[in-house]
């Protein structure tokens, strides 16, 4: 059988780089790329997309063996029975680390051709870091990388307006263009790159708010060999996810034109105002995701689907929703109801063998983006705590103890807050602090948190109770006493 790559599936015409992509994982891949490979195919978009290595951790090694071609593999049900799509992406030009390779990272900036800017760094990718430094090749934040990208474009192109880029951040950030922007600029004006260039930033590019939504399970490691079969060629970058998918663009018209996606069936919407859209996607299903993860992996559970189907924390997520989480949000309570069945029902698809683990990453900002604002929002509202809410992130503190039943958990996460949690539960286990001295040290870190959250009325003490009750019956056994 073939391997994939440039030689078994050549491409009769090179594809002109339109897009640069910070980020190759297995999401971006499965819903922008494939995207892009649609507009190629049902357009005349005709883009090719130059992808850039965010962080210094690995190496997009497979897919650069494969000369960026991979297959995306789709389930999904329609008319209540199964379909698939299976579909080779060959838009990819380009695979750079720039820990590497900076020198090229910088000449992409000189492409007449690029356009657009796209990236999912996760929530914890948009900051500012003072210590990235201008001289630094490469910075270690995504935006100081960014920043040196357009400035070295600026310079080529003699301040040129219309080689400016829209920007399409993907990361689950509220105003996550805007957010990008202001980091850029905090930047620009750090390292004194001059006004010139921040107005050049300010009205030359243009920076989208995005919420993007599809569940993307990852290699399909179960079913492989008998994909490989069907397809005729052997995909070490094989990737695996549900046939939904939404993209939601709060842009000027000049986007939308640009970005034909009203030529195809794609589910991308372009409106005027993002934030109940995003509120209402976050806070169910991406916070549904975050809640679950600690619950059912301290459970004994390791894919979404099976974690679904067993009772108690079936029924525990969809109590959180139900229960809690809509609560808190600004919709008719037929359309939230609908929201959380349409997405619960998507957890439950056994196709997507979606791993727990590969929701884990960096837990930890997640929680603060997708469910502390829920906690807040009905404590505010019903002058209580949601106690699941709670339950959920006494869990995660747990989880990021790093093992489980004598097992190591493979936790990812800032390195920074992976020590400190190391620090504090090891301080737990030599006696030197009480639970309750150890959660309330874990709340008061304004770094993971971006506040002391031992002033929520409450928290910590059910906190420790909660984690008190996991230690002594597990996490099963909390879930059937009613935690």
């Amino acid at each position: 059988m073939h391997k994939l790559d440039k030689n078994t599936f050549p491409i009769s015409t090179v594809l002109p780089t339109k897009i640069l992509q910070f980020g190759g994982g297995n999401f971006l891949r499965a819903f922008v790329d494939w995207m892009v490979q649609v507009l190629n195919e049902e357009t005349d978009f005709n883009a090719g997309v130059a992808i850039v290595k965010p962080t210094e951790r690995g190496d997009y090694k497979t897919l650069k063996v494969q000369d960026g071609r991979f297959t995306v593999v789709l389930d999904g049900i329609r008319s209540g029975k199964p379909f698939q799509e299976k579909r080779l992406v060959s838009c990819i030009n380009q695979i750079i680390n720039p820990y590497t390779e900076w020198e090229q990272y910088l000449k992409l900036a000189q492409t007449p051709s690029l356009r657009f800017v796209i990236s999912n760094t996760t929530e914890a990718g948009i900051k500012f870091d003072s210590g990235d430094g201008f001289e630094d090749s490469p910075p270690k934040e995504f935006p100081a990388k960014l920043t040196l990208f357009l400035y070295h474009r600026f310079r080529y192109f003699n301040a040129d307006p219309d080689k400016g880029c829209i920007v399409l951040p993907c990361e689950l950030i509220v105003d996550n263009g805007k957010a990008l922007q202001k980091t850029l600029l905090q930047y620009a004006e750090h390292w004194q790159l001059g006004s010139q260039f921040m107005d050049w930033i300010r009205t030359a590019n243009h920076f989208s708010n995005t919420l993007v939504d599809r569940i993307v399970s990852g290699y399909p490691t179960d079913r492989a060999i008998e994909l490989e079969k069907e397809l005729g060629y052997t995909d070490s970058s094989m990737v695996a996810g549900e046939y939904y998918h939404n993209w939601v663009i709060q842009a000027p018209s000049l986007v939308q034109r640009e970005l034909p996606f009203s030529k195809t069936r794609l589910n991308v919407q372009f409106v005027d105002d993002l934030l109940p859209y995003r509120e209402m996607k976050v806070r169910v299903l991406n916070g549904a995701h975050t809640a679950m993860v600690p619950i059912a992996y301290l459970a004994g559970e390791r894919l979404v689907d099976e974690a679904m189907n067993q009772a108690e924390i079936g029924r525990f997520v969809n109590e959180l929703l139900l229960e809690e989480v809509i609560r808190t949000l600004r919709f008719p309570q037929e359309i939230k109801e609908r929201f959380v069945a349409d997405v619960l029902d998507r957890f439950r698809n056994p196709l997507l063998k979606h791993q727990l683990m590969s929701i884990a990453l960096n837990s930890t900002s997640k929680f603060v983006a997708r469910l502390l604002p829920a906690l807040k929002d009905y404590l505010a509202l019903e002058g209580k705590l949601p106690k699941r809410i709670v339950l959920a992130f006494s869990a995660l503190l747990l989880f990021y103890k790093g093992e489980c039943n004598g097992e190591r958990i493979e936790l990812k996460d800032d390195a920074d807050v992976l020590s400190f949690f190391k620090e504090s539960w090891a301080q737990y286990d030599l006696g030197k602090r009480d639970l309750h001295e150890t959660i309330n040290h874990i709340l008061q870190n304004r770094d993971i948190w971006g506040e002391n959250l031992n002033d929520v009325p409450g928290l910590s003490k059910m906190i420790v109770i909660f984690i008190d009750l996991i230690m002594q019956y597990g996490m099963l056994g909390s879930l059937r006493r009613g935690a």
